[in-house]
């Protein structure tokens, strides 16, 4: 049996983006920055995707700015708010994604000040530290924190951090690649700068996603060569990928409610599950508080002794199950997860973690199939 639980690295396609995929690839090949039929054509498809993605969280169509996906969109807005917007201080927290944390690394090196707001064994943030720095001096300010910890799950309240920094006259960017697609985010109610996004965590493609820049913000252009994307992102548009990125974003809101109660359910029985398998099981960060951790994933620590730990993951995939001991942008790495060192009691650290990522197309006969290969694996393995 061949099972993925590894929804937070990547998603399936849904067949409906696979079809308009194709058909665009098929009919569509104009270059839509030509002036002739084809490139209309094509530069139709664009804006009308453009309009659609807009539509979605409530924001001007001019304000989506189609990029490669996270990790691009992260760089251009924290590197353009430092070198076009002044920004001296940025504030964040140890547990972002490696696109942010490695963005700061490089803009600390120039000049900019880097403040980390602590976090709480759940991977909460201190929203009274947030505060504190956002008051510490007069310095431009950009906050960067993550809608959704793409490791343990825990959701940033927004809404919270984007009135602490209008207070403040700071910038918000929050990479949102783990909530756009699985969370309604309403961005002219909440006053966010700038936000991440990629479409191959919503059941679309690899290789596209988009940035939210809120308009009248000044940036000038990332990348140089062309006036596309409002001139600050040169480079002829992948139309297929953008129009496959509007067709599932559309997709994952038009039965947002449906398929997050399927998936809730999933989770819920997989914790039971491992719980009646585990009873010393440590679920990380508020993987069991499922009001303030996503539907999507649970990370949980497993009580094997240390000396068979390195065995699970092995055994999980000879089982052909996938999952993730960390974040899956450091697959195949010997490197720690950073977020589970910060969150992650020192005396279970010794025992394995591995987190389980779900989608509408997973199954509770999957589920029980992970249960069943974990349960066996207990029987000699357990620590007392």
């Amino acid at each position: 049996m061949q099972v993925y639980f590894d929804n937070a690295a990547t998603t399936p396609l849904r067949e409906e983006v696979i079809a308009v995929m194709h058909e665009s690839l098929r009919d569509t090949f104009g270059n839509p920055s030509s002036t002739h039929g084809f490139g209309r054509t094509a530069r139709t498809q664009i804006e009308t995707a453009r309009k659609s993605i807009a539509a979605h969280f409530n924001a001007h169509p001019q304000e989506i700015i189609f990029t490669s996906g996270g990790t691009e969109s992260d760089n251009m807005l924290l590197r353009c708010a430092v070198e076009d917007l002044g920004v001296k201080t940025i504030i964040s927290s140890k547990i972002e994604h490696h696109a942010i944390i490695h963005a700061l690394d490089f803009l600390a090196t120039k000049g900019c000040e880097i403040i980390y707001i602590p976090v709480d064994h759940h991977g909460q943030l201190d929203y009274d530290a947030l505060d504190m720095a956002l008051a510490k001096d007069d310095s431009k300010k950009l906050v960067t924190l993550m809608h959704i910890n793409n490791e343990i799950g825990t959701i940033l309240d927004l809404a919270r951090v984007a009135a602490s920094c209008q207070k403040h006259k700071a910038l918000f960017h929050s990479d949102a690649v783990q909530g756009v697609g699985h969370y309604e985010i309403d961005l002219a109610e909440i006053k966010i700068d700038f936000l991440s996004a990629a479409a191959h965590k919503f059941h679309g493609p690899k290789g596209v996603g988009f940035s939210f820049v809120r308009k009248n913000s000044d940036l000038n252009p990332f990348i140089l060569g062309g006036g596309q994307e409002r001139g600050l992102r040169a480079g002829t548009e992948s139309v297929h990928n953008i129009v496959g990125m509007a067709k599932a974003l559309e997709l994952s809101y038009a039965n947002l409610a449906t398929e997050k109660e399927y998936i809730l359910g999933l989770k819920k029985h997989l914790i039971q599950g491992l719980k009646n398998i585990f009873p010393s099981l440590h679920l990380n960060g508020c993987c069991g508080d499922l009001a303030k951790s996503t539907y999507t994933l649970i990370n949980v620590c497993l009580p094997v002794p240390a000396e068979k730990a390195g065995l699970l993951d092995f055994h999980l995939d000879l089982k052909g199950i996938a999952c993730s001991k960390g974040s899956a942008c450091q697959a195949g790495s010997n490197i720690g997860s950073h977020v589970l060192d910060e969150v992650v009691p020192t005396v279970i650290k010794k025992h394995p973690s591995i987190r389980f990522s779900f989608s509408r197309y997973n199954t509770k006969e999957e589920v029980d199939y992970l249960l069943e290969v974990l349960a066996a694996f207990a029987l000699t393995s357990v620590a007392s």
